[in-house]
């Protein structure tokens, strides 16, 4: 690589672009104009959310401050309140649909009460999948929500707007998955090739430019210098987990590196410069190599090992290795993020051991190879683990002792959404009634001619003004209610068992810190659980069950 420019770029400096761009005076004057007219509608007026997305900013798309501010004039034409502006950028929505996006998601999972209709600017920039769009069209008829698009005739009030918005719809997904499409035969094609044509590169290597504007692959010397001396600490026999410390003291790696993947950098064949693929195999991710047609490697880039020297670095590596299960792919640790250490309070997790021991006895004069399986609670930041914890499974059972007693009997609440449109008609009904009956009751009025119609009516207007107060002002309000199914939580746990425990002390925020403290004379050290409930624990007990198959 010796006709480059100088022009080489990590992954991380590549992938980083800004979809926002500033606002100028002109727009900044147009949306005080709007927020004017907004301010003028009536308190009644129906609550608009704006959802602005976009993800690459091309000269060709169209920015998220015109979208914004395309939105806003929609909103004031039909005569809508702005109470927010859902802006996920840098978001496909072919891969991630509108309640699992960062700002959308809150809304559409959390903030439902809080607004009427969701406004986008077209249905490319919403949803690209029709499951998708289903999905949403059934969740907007059944909280009353409608949906407006600035650039489809889009409408779910009314019959025809519903089959066109399902049409529309699919012409999206037809061209997202047209993209898809192209994509993944562009990814093929370039895995054949010796050229580098898209992707990101290995660690140890950064793009390019050779001189006649091609992209090519080079070496970048940080990582280089950084694998390198991994190499000799190999052949001393310095641990993996050390050759991290001294690379993030030497600066030459960010302070995030941790042992796993400073193992998976080193057994990478990228660094022999040939082209590969990740291999995920029993939870375990590698990388293989690709073979061209001639079934030999392909090369993409200058190598930074020999094959003699990353043959001798995986045999020093295999030697420091231990003989682990494959990891789980739902993982071994139960509680994980729950139980924590109190030193370090990083998360304790199971590490399981194998070790092979040679036993000879009198009965026995061969020797015999016995095989031990080892399982104890460690932390991840003290020195050795902690002293470590044995027999998980006994501190699992006193951490669901200790929570039973304490949140056991507390009554499993689920968040219901309540509509406040039947109270609001029912409110109005009574006020147009008793604005009728103080008319009639007025000199001259229907009610007045007579003792008998003025007594009658009076009696009806305190009986309509006393229905009226009865009504409960939040009940007229769109609103979350909690709603008590008749269990409890010790209920709840006793079917979901230890994952439904779990998952619930880790949704509320609920931690459970681990002491260990040695004890002279023993191994196992003595072992003590205290139990952290943040004070609003009951309010963060309540399930909100949303309709999109999350659970916070």
């Amino acid at each position: 690589m010796g006709n480059r420019r100088g022009r080489g770029r990590s992954a991380a400096a590549r992938e980083q672009y800004s979809v926002e761009s500033e606002w100028t005076e002109a727009d900044l004057k147009l949306l005080a104009d709007l927020k004017a007219d907004e301010a003028a509608l009536p308190e009644d007026a129906p609550r608009a959310l704006l959802s602005v997305r976009l993800s690459v900013l091309t000269e060709d798309t169209t920015s998220p401050i015109r979208q914004e501010l395309d939105l806003r004039i929609l909103a004031r034409n039909n005569g809508y309140r702005v109470v927010g502006v859902a802006s996920d950028l840098n978001v496909s929505a072919t891969k991630v649909p509108p309640w699992k996006r960062k700002q959308l998601g809150d809304w559409l999972n959390n903030r439902v009460p809080e607004f009427d209709v969701l406004l986008f600017w077209k249905m490319d920039r919403f949803i690209r999948r029709l499951s998708d769009l289903s999905t949403m069209i059934d969740w907007c008829l059944k909280y009353g929500k409608n949906l407006i698009s600035k650039n489809d005739p889009i409408d779910l009030t009314t019959t025809i707007g519903k089959i066109l918005v399902t049409v529309i719809g699919g012409l999206a997904e037809i061209e997202a998955n047209n993209t898809s499409t192209r994509v993944t035969n562009l990814w093929d094609y370039t895995k054949t090739q010796s050229e580098w044509l898209v992707g990101k590169p290995a660690y140890g290597y950064v793009t390019d430019e050779d001189d006649s504007g091609n992209v090519v692959l080079a070496i970048d010397t940080d990582a280089q210098k950084a694998l390198r001396w991994c190499y000799g600490a190999a052949l001393r026999n310095v641990s993996a987990r050390r050759m991290v410390e001294v690379l993030k003291r030497a600066g030459l790696c960010g302070p995030g590196l941790t042992t796993s993947t400073l193992i998976r950098r080193l057994r990478n064949p990228a660094l022999l410069g040939y082209r590969v693929e990740e291999d995920k195999n029993g939870g375990v991710r590698r990388s293989k190599l690709l073979l061209g047609m001639d079934g030999k490697p392909i090369r993409v880039a200058p190598p930074i090992f020999s094959q003699e020297e990353y043959d001798t670095l995986q045999a020093r590596l295999d030697q420091r290795s231990r003989n682990q299960p494959t990891r789980q792919p739902g993982g071994a640790t139960k509680f994980l993020g729950v139980l924590t250490c109190t030193d370090c309070k990083s998360n304790m997790t199971v590490q399981q051991q194998t070790n092979t021991a040679t036993v000879v006895t009198a009965s026995e004069p061969s020797p015999e190879q016995i095989v031990r399986h080892y399982a104890y609670l460690r932390c991840q930041k003290c020195k050795g683990g902690g002293k470590g914890a044995p027999n998980p499974e006994i501190i699992y059972a006193k951490l669901v002792s200790d929570v039973l007693s304490v949140l056991g009997d507390e009554p499993v609440r689920l968040r219901a959404y309540a509509q406040g449109a039947e109270a609001r008609r029912e409110q109005k009904r009574l006020q147009a009634a008793i604005a009728y009956y103080m008319e009639g009751l007025e000199p001259g009025g229907r009610y007045s001619r007579t003792r008998f119609t003025q007594e009658q009516a009076q009696k009806t207007l305190d009986q309509l003004i006393s229905d009226l107060e009865a009504i409960d002002p939040a009940t007229t309000q769109d609103r979350w209610e909690n709603v008590h199914n008749g269990k409890t939580f010790r209920d709840r746990w006793q079917e979901g068992g230890m994952e439904a425990m779990s998952a619930d002390l880790l949704r509320v925020g609920i931690r459970c810190e681990v002491t260990r403290t040695k004890i002279p004379r023993q191994r196992a050290p003595r072992v003590q659980l205290r139990l952290l409930i943040p004070k609003d624990v009951k309010d963060r007990l309540v399930i909100k069950e949303g309709d999109f198959g999350q659970v916070f």
